[in-house]
């Protein structure tokens, strides 16, 4: 900011003026009609700077009779003597007096009266300074707190040097002991294909890259655990530069490969900013079981506040085949329905085939496999799943299966269990008010961990590998009663598989060929599944209007709709799903407006993981399908702010694996 010295720019702009009377007098010799012109103009800016001048000398003297107001005599004294930096200010900013210190810490040789005190605290302004309980503010190399008081005709501006202490409390928190859990993610599967040589080639290569990350970039040791997971104790200050630097040791260890070309991955978590090493072990281990949830392959940072952040994500996760967990999970959960008087299960918000469909067959297992009364929590008004539910209206034995939330909360009691489905998100299942009632909750679901995941669940049956929750719910069904489901059930079961992996195309894996094939065998048709998904002439058009106004960014199909009509989430999800076909394109995002919200539904083929672009938007879900919601909002501005997020993110959502 330029500083006003009148006692320089008047003479100057004062000299220049009379310089183009000269130039005029000259002129008028030589030629009057061009003498005439040049001094009307010297006239108009000896004017100008007549009455420039006159302004400030007017604002100089307004300056210094309110300095003479707020400064009494004795009170210049005893402020000159004070041994903090103090600064009297005029109106508009203007320093019109200062001590001593004041002029030793932030002035120069010529002064400072005169300066706005702007110069000396951007970028902080004055009024913060004086609306603040204290200010932190830099000049040059020395640090201060800024305390400000208004008065009748300015302020008063005084500084405390805290640069030693904010230095040492720099140090403190870069010198912090951190404590950081490494697991090797999927080391038995790349183990179980491999010869013994092979397999400690991979383990000795993965843990030689940790070391020397460890050793080399952050100042720390490494120490084996069991299982795979190593222990690393760093400070905060290596973190911050590891943050930085977007933790590249996860791509460093994808590069080393098995046999079959299986890329080795790993999961970091870190507990930072904790008070006690114990505290930051609870934390990294808290934070590591995040990384995992949400498919491996990544770093889960907990910060001291509970709230996480995220780096990496990129793969797709491989698949679990070990099976033990799953009757462990089925043994477990069977013990507690037989305890409880009533066992409720519930999906999500805006239910499809997978939520309703797992529902239905945990219904079969509780209500005809172990003789518990259950019901199914859904919302018909909002169910993408009508046309499945439609299927068991009418019929005697499924009188009761479905019930409203209102119905779960009147029958709901102390000994009643509820399970959720197809979420494991608090903010997100059909009934927050049922989930809330009945204290014993379990959760069996597929989607990537979030962080408003349900916390008191004495079951948590969380595998990111599966493709769907049907399928998780068909392979427990076999270890509760393998003979309690029909054509029906199995056929429920079938078609939240088909939705999830897109007829068996996307997130496909052994176990879920292997889930299908029980289904089948318990009578399950494809052909009457595939009837389930039939759309409406409307619902087609309205899809092929949302395909046909497309626009391909970076690889990605975006296409928007201001409209609404009833089956827009269907439509939606369709659109989303197809535009996938199209060449060269790597995800495909259809937003839309349903009610008061904005909707985004989110699809990719593996090469984009659409979930960390969709949590941008307070969204969720897989790698290759996710979605979010925008309150207080329009479509065209959705589709703005996704465009800047695939320009900061995409790069890093692309996956990396070969």
């Amino acid at each position: 900011m330029r500083k006003r010295r009148i006692w320089v720019t008047s003479p100057v702009f004062y000299g220049m003026a009379l310089l183009m009377l000269a130039m005029a007098a000259f002129a008028w010799s030589q030629n009057a009609v061009a003498g005439m012109i040049e001094a009307t103009v010297a006239i108009l800016a000896c004017t100008a700077v007549l009455l420039t001048d006159l302004h400030y000398r007017f604002h100089v003297f307004t300056a210094l009779r309110a300095a003479r107001k707020v400064l009494t005599a004795e009170t210049q004294q005893d402020l000159d003597s004070f041994v903090l930096p103090v600064a009297v200010l005029g109106d508009e900013g203007d320093i019109v007096w200062t001590n001593e210190q004041f002029l030793s810490l932030f002035a120069d040789d010529s002064g400072a009266l005169g300066d706005n005190i702007s110069v000396y605290i951007y970028p902080k302004t004055l009024r913060q300074i004086l609306s603040e309980s204290g200010t932190a503010i830099s000049h040059g190399e020395n640090e201060f707190t800024a305390y400000g008081l208004r008065t009748e005709h300015g302020s008063v501006l005084y500084f405390v040097d805290d640069t030693y202490y904010k230095q040492i409390q720099r140090e403190y928190r870069e010198k912090r002991t951190v404590i950081a859990i490494l697991s090797f993610d999927n080391r038995e599967e790349m183990a179980r294909d491999s010869t013994g040589g092979e397999d400690s080639r991979i383990t000795s290569e993965v843990e030689g890259v940790l070391r020397r990350w460890s050793v080399d970039e952050m100042a720390g040791f490494l120490r084996r655990m069991t299982n795979g997971r190593y222990l690393l104790v760093t400070d905060d200050q290596h973190i911050e530069a590891a943050k930085a630097g977007r933790f590249h040791v996860l791509d460093q260890v994808r590069e080393i490969k098995g046999e079959n070309n299986m890329a080795a991955t790993i999961s970091i978590g870190i507990g930072r900013g904790s008070a006690t090493p114990a505290e930051s072990e609870r934390h990294a281990r808290q934070a590591l079981d995040m990384a995992l949830g949400r498919g491996g392959d990544q770093v889960a940072m907990r910060r001291q506040d509970g709230t996480y952040e995220f780096f990496g994500g990129l793969s797709k996760g491989v698949e679990k085949r070990d099976t033990v967990r799953t009757r462990v999970i089925a043994a477990t959960l069977s013990d507690h329905i037989k305890s409880s008087d009533r066992v409720f299960i519930m999906g999500h918000v805006n239910s499809d085939f997978d939520s309703v469909g797992a529902a239905i067959g945990m219904w079969a297992a509780v209500k005809k496999g172990l003789g518990c009364p259950a019901n199914v929590v859904v919302d018909r008004s909002h169910s993408l799943a009508v046309p499945l539910l439609n299927m068991f209206d009418h019929l005697e034995e499924y009188e009761d299966m479905c019930i409203t939330p209102q119905d779960a909360l009147n029958r709901c009691t102390e000994r009643s269990l509820l399970i959720v489905v197809d979420t494991h998100a608090s903010n997100l299942v059909e009934s927050a008010d049922v989930l809330r009632a009945i204290p014993r909750v379990v959760v069996v679901d597929h989607h990537r961990m979030v962080v408003s995941y349900i916390r008191n669940a004495i079951i948590f049956y969380h595998e990111p590998y599966a493709s769907s929750a049907s399928e998780m719910v068909s392979e427990l069904i076999p270890y509760i009663h393998p003979e309690c489901l029909n054509k029906r059930e199995a056929s429920a079961l079938l078609s939240g598989i088909m939705l999830d992996t897109k007829n068996f195309v996307l997130k496909t894996g052994v176990r879920t060929f292997e889930a299908s094939a029980f289904l089948k065998r318990c009578g399950a048709d494809s052909v009457g599944v595939k009837k389930l998904f039939a759309d409406s002439l409307d619902t087609y058009k309205e899809r092929s209007q949302l395909v046909a106004g497309a626009e391909v960014y970076k690889g990605c199909a975006i296409a928007s709709s201001n409209w609404e009509f009833p089956n827009i989430r269907v439509a939606a999800a369709q659109a989303a799903d197809e535009l996938l076909s199209i060449q060269g394109v790597r995800a495909s995002f259809v937003i839309f407006r349903a009610g008061n919200e904005v909707n985004v539904s989110a699809r990719s083929l593996g090469d984009v993981n659409v979930q960390i672009l969709m949590e941008e938007f307070g969204g969720g879900g897989h790698l290759n399908m996710a979605g979010a919601q925008v309150k207080n909002s329009t479509p065209t501005d959705v589709r703005r702010s996704l465009i800047r997020v695939l320009d900061n993110l995409l790069s890093q959502a692309t996956n990396t694996e070969k």
